[in-house]
């Protein structure tokens, strides 16, 4: 009897194991026979959130599953347009370089105004006779007001949004070759804070410097190409002992110091110089190694140059990569003018700008809103 049994539960176990091994040879099978296709979405997801632009796209049209998670994090980035301020009246025009279209915006908010900078779509303006400086959004039609100040000959910039409790308004003036000071001002003080520093190289301000915000510091581009660096937080000024570019002896012709632009992008400082006979050459400052260094792609970045500020931008629809586009529109305002380090040249041919001829003030790259129906 008890032999029966045993016999019986060694039998039930045979089947068993048989089973569980027919079930496991089904789900090998089944993992044999999976494809990319068939990744979780949430990996997937997290698998194109990390793609640029043009392998987004590429990944979308392998299967209806992948199209479906591409497009959900897909960003596409807005180029700045080109903000014209007029000699008179209250309409200014807003150029869109990726759809070559013109918008018209009557502002007469900013009548009696110069404008200074502009970033994340606002913009840092001065009027002469008041001595009033203020943050205009012309899309919201928002004012921030800061304390009166006298900017005569020397350039501004600002660290973030006025909304934002990290603005810094920076500006800075040479009192000689050596001595320079630094005015700073944020939304809701009652007052600018004015400092002279020594330098330990000659430093001289104007118009035609330029002023970027990188990694917490602001560097600033002097006329005779020295770049000089304020950290906002610890309050310290240094000239870096950093030789200016070097370029071709013909850049340096008639007004060759107002076709220079300096912009940055992923904590690199990029400076642009233009000639009126020549192609553009760009530098990047190499700051393990303190020089410039002469670069001869921009590794897919578009450029946006400006005299008073100037922008980066990466994967944009309908924009030239690896190029340059200077705040100049030809062609009764249908194409802007832009260099293509690819292609070695100017477009539209024969463009190069004698930036001599042109007023700073007269226009300026700002960024548009998210939702153009709001404000247009």
């Amino acid at each position: 009897m008890a032999g029966r049994k045993r016999r019986k539960l060694n039998s039930l176990a045979m089947v068993a194991m048989d089973s569980v091994r027919v079930t496991t040879n089904c789900k090998r099978e089944k993992l044999e026979l999976r494809t990319w296709s068939d990744l979780p979405t949430e990996l997937l997801e997290l698998i194109f959130c990390r793609l640029t632009l043009e392998d987004n796209i590429h990944a979308s049209v392998v299967c209806k599953r992948w199209h479906t998670a591409a497009i959900s994090v897909r960003v596409v980035n807005q180029s700045p347009w080109l903000m014209y301020f007029p000699r008179c009246g209250n309409f200014y025009e807003l150029y869109d370089p990726a759809q070559r279209k013109t918008y018209s915006l009557e502002l007469p908010e900013l009548y009696g105004s110069r404008v200074c900078y502009t970033k994340d779509g606002w913009l840092l303006l001065f009027r002469p006779r008041t001595h009033r400086v203020f943050f205009f959004n012309p899309f919201t039609k928002q004012v921030i007001k800061l304390p009166r100040f006298e900017l005569t000959y020397q350039i501004v910039a600002f660290s973030a949004p006025p909304t934002s409790t990290s603005c810094i308004v920076f500006t800075v003036k040479h009192i000689s070759p050596t001595i320079v000071a630094i005015s700073t001002c944020h939304p809701g003080a009652t007052e600018w804070v004015t400092v002279n520093y020594q330098n330990r190289l000659p430093f001289v301000s104007s118009i035609w410097n330029k002023i970027v915000f990188c990694s917490g510091l602001f560097y600033c581009l002097s006329l005779t190409g020295w770049l000089g660096v304020f950290n906002p937080v610890e309050r310290t000024w240094n000239v870096l002992v950093v030789p200016p570019p070097k370029c071709p002896e013909n850049f340096f012709a008639k007004n060759w110091w107002k076709g220079k632009f300096m912009s940055e992008h992923n904590g690199d400082i990029l400076v642009i110089y233009t000639c009126c006979n020549g192609n553009p050459i760009i530098f990047k400052l190499n700051q393990s190694q303190m020089m410039w260094k002469e670069m001869k792609t921009l590794d897919g970045v578009t450029l946006f140059a400006s005299f008073l500020s100037s922008h980066s931008r990466t994967d944009l629809p309908g924009i030239m990569r690896n190029s340059i586009y200077f705040s100049k529109v030809r062609f009764f305002g249908k194409r802007c003018i832009s260099y293509s380090l690819d292609d070695c040249r100017y477009y539209p041919r024969k463009q190069c700008h004698d930036w001599g001829e042109q007023d700073p003030f007269e226009n300026i790259w700002i960024e548009p809103p998210e939702d153009l129906s709001i404000s247009l």
